[in-house]
């Protein structure tokens, strides 16, 4: 009885959610609104959104759950929001399930903005640009090689290309990250099941509906257990790297800086909580992400036999033929053109993430004319501005 009565309470709660939230925005120019509620159950949701720009322009308002959201679906208004006026749109929401997966503190992808936040930022990108400036690119050629000598033995037989890329994007970054400390067969599983049990429905609506949580949730529990997994692993490397108290690698950077007394007034303090984050962001944010790409890379190719051999002649001239040895160095990648607008063209048709993370106000501000409030959630749809038919010739075409 319990339980029937809740559920009946529910709709009731969300219903007057909305009247509150349209009664204080009564007075302002806001975008569009499009009716329902169940826009999350659409199977490809960046393309149901993007169509959803026929009716309601570029940019639109929808309800997910009981948040309103603003949609951003075209270049020129993910360019006024995020380019433009950024301060305005620099922060983040905290969806319920944040603080489980950044053991309260705030991580990079999630984080919202803020001086602490930028001093989190500064630190990893000095690590991946200074402290690791002499040592990556032999790193990756080295893995690369030993990739490319398994797909050699594996010739002839089934391969699965996405697993094979995300044990050789996981290696590299474990490398570059806790040197060759550890091995990757045991962090491949741990973030994958993190990922996987995260995007499950069980817990998307948990962020959309707070009120579900209060429900038993068997996804919630398998989330709680696959990060206590991950952080062992991170955890772990973080002791033996405070023990060895020498600089070798990404994570000896980020110690020995947080160690020291911030010299940045007001920014607060780094932990050890940072660098633990900053470790899980590389891993989470640098693995599956570019394993994706490359293997919608290798689909691609595959059906574009004619862009295969176009891209052999260029290695060729700019490398010899059968040249296995020679390679072309990262800061000399403008010698291959064609290569460049290959990866390019790959990410704009199958960007890592589609709509990508949501931003929130930080102060009322505005886009394309229309007013957003302060703490408006914003979704920019990555997807809907690859292909707007008002910047690309062929938006749908694989034409590098």
């Amino acid at each position: 009885m319990l339980f029937l009565g809740l559920l009946l309470l529910l709709p009731l709660l969300a219903g007057a959610r909305l009247l509150w939230n349209h009664w204080k925005l009564r007075s302002l120019h806001l975008p569009p609104l499009v009716p329902g509620f169940l826009h999350l159950l659409q199977p490809d949701l960046p393309i149901y959104l993007l169509g959803l720009t026929q009716k309601f322009g570029p940019i639109y308002r929808l309800h997910l759950g009981l948040q309103d959201v603003v949609v951003l679906n075209s270049k020129r208004t993910i360019e006024e929001a995020m380019v433009k006026k950024w301060a305005d749109f620099a922060g983040r929401p905290e969806p319920l399930t944040y603080k489980l997966v950044s053991k309260n503190y705030p991580d990079l992808s999630l984080g919202d903005y803020s001086l602490l936040w930028k001093a989190h930022k500064k630190l990893t990108r000095s690590a991946l640009l200074l402290g690791m400036r002499d040592s990556m690119e032999p790193v990756v050629e080295q893995l690369t090689q030993e990739f490319c000598e398994r797909m050699r033995a594996q010739a002839g037989t089934p391969v699965a290309i996405e697993e094979e890329f995300s044990l050789l994007t996981c290696s590299i970054i474990c490398h570059l990250t806790f040197g060759d400390k550890i091995k990757e067969d045991n962090l491949v599983p741990a973030y994958y099941e993190v990922l996987k049990t995260w995007s499950h429905w069980s817990i998307q609506i948990v962020d959309v509906i707070p009120f579900l949580r209060f429900f038993p949730n068997p996804g919630l529990r398998r989330l709680k257990q696959a990060i206590e997994k991950r952080d062992h692993i991170v955890e772990k490397q973080l002791r033996q790297h405070k023990v060895a108290g020498q600089w070798r690698d990404m994570m000896d950077y980020m110690l020995q800086v947080v160690a020291q007394p911030s010299m940045e007034e007001g920014s607060g303090q780094l932990l050890e909580g940072h660098v633990h984050m900053a470790a899980v962001d590389l891993l989470i944010g640098g693995t599956e992400t570019t394993a994706n790409t490359l293997s919608w890379a290798v689909v691609f190719l595959l059906h574009h036999p004619e862009i295969q051999q176009r891209l052999q002649e260029e290695l060729d001239h700019e490398l010899g033929p059968g040249a296995s040895s020679s390679r072309v160095p990262y800061k000399d990648r403008a010698r291959l053109p064609l290569l460049n607008a290959t990866i390019a063209e790959v990410l704009r048709l199958r960007p890592v993430v589609p709509l990508a993370l949501p931003h929130r106000t930080t102060r009322p501000s505005s886009i394309s004319g229309y007013d957003i409030p302060e703490g408006t959630v914003i979704i920019p749809n990555l997807q809907g501005a690859h292909l707007d038919e008002m910047v690309w010739e062929r938006p749908h075409e694989f034409w590098p």
